[in-house]
């Protein structure tokens, strides 16, 4: 049911930057990051779906109106906006996320691209649960943003879903097994000299075509403990005190999406904010009432140019 509403959400959203905005299949295919001959596959089944006649109708349970109006207030290349079947429950919030962002995933052509993967997100790693098989025909990699946090159980959990997000599209995964956070700067620098494979990953962060983000608040929840491969509540305090609201993949952010510079960030073993704002494409999957100064903080900044949410956390930030 989840994924052929997602079908309907895409179809529909082809249809309507193609029949109402006037745009060409090869300007769709360009801002969207898929095929010309998808989109024009998109185009005839929006038509045998009955979504287009003589206008656009967008069926039940879609909001077009409301995606285009995210993409002219923030300036995002993309907005989807999924209806949650409970918007008050988290882990099925993340589900419903994760299931609509492998779809849109899914029509990506990534051949030759490097695709940055938050593993530690609970909905991105559902999109890695939910996506099928798409092979690309290139040379692609999947590269981790960020080390090992949490605890061991968590941190098995994030292997095997960029494992299988790379199995999934034909990549090579290139892991970065190693703490998130780590307690001073020489440690960091210690870990990165003495593992060639930790390096390779770093390397691949200067080349990001995609990246795949995580947003989080400046807050420790389960299973996450303070100190394990993570920021303790100290810290946490010393960037709130600071000015943050949320961060990105550990990188903090005031409330108008700028950076809040500390001596955390050299603690962090992980994308940094110059490598993500040189990606390609940077997709932000979250929502949910706690997250959501996190999420406004990262449309207000750019740091997210492709966001996905839900309906709820949609509404507020236009309602502001």
């Amino acid at each position: 049911m989840a994924t052929n509403l997602e079908s309907r959400r895409i179809m529909t959203k082809v249809a309507r930057m193609y029949h109402s905005r006037g745009m060409r299949q090869t300007e769709i295919s360009s801002l969207l990051g898929i095929s010309q001959a998808r989109v024009s596959r998109l185009l005839s089944s929006a038509e045998e779906a009955n979504i287009v006649r003589t206008v656009v109708v967008i069926p039940d349970g879609l909001h077009a109106e409301l995606e285009e109006s995210l993409e002219a207030r923030f300036g995002l290349t993309q907005a989807h906006v999924v209806e949650a079947l409970d918007d008050s429950d988290e882990s099925g919030l993340n589900r419903d996320l994760g299931d609509a962002a492998a779809t849109i995933f899914a029509a990506l052509t990534l051949d030759e691209q490097t695709v940055g993967f938050t593993s530690w997100s609970a909905s991105l790693r559902s999109l890695s649960a939910t996506l099928e098989s798409a092979r690309q025909t290139g040379r692609v990699r999947v590269v981790e943003l960020l080390g090992d946090v949490g605890p061991p159980r968590m941190q098995h959990e994030a292997t095997r879903a960029t494992q299988r997000l790379a199995d999934q599209i034909g990549a090579t995964a290139l892991f970065l097994r190693a703490p998130g956070v780590v307690a001073s700067p020489a440690i960091r620098d210690a870990i990165v000299e003495q593992d060639a494979h930790i390096r390779e990953a770093l390397d691949a962060l200067d080349n990001l075509d995609i990246a795949l983000v995580g947003i989080g608040t400046c807050e420790i929840h389960l299973p996450l403990v303070p100190g394990d491969n993570f920021f303790s509540e100290e810290q946490f305090a010393l960037a709130k005190s600071l000015g943050a609201v949320g961060q990105v993949n550990l990188r903090f952010l005031d409330a108008e999406g700028k950076p809040v510079v500390s001596e955390l960030d050299d603690l962090v073993l992980g994308v940094t904010l110059p490598q993500l704002r040189a990606a390609r494409r940077r997709i932000g999957v979250a929502g949910g009432s706690s997250k959501f100064e996190a999420v406004r903080a990262a449309v207000r900044g750019a740091w997210v140019d492709t966001l996905i949410t839900d309906l709820r956390t949609a509404e507020r930030l236009l309602a502001e």
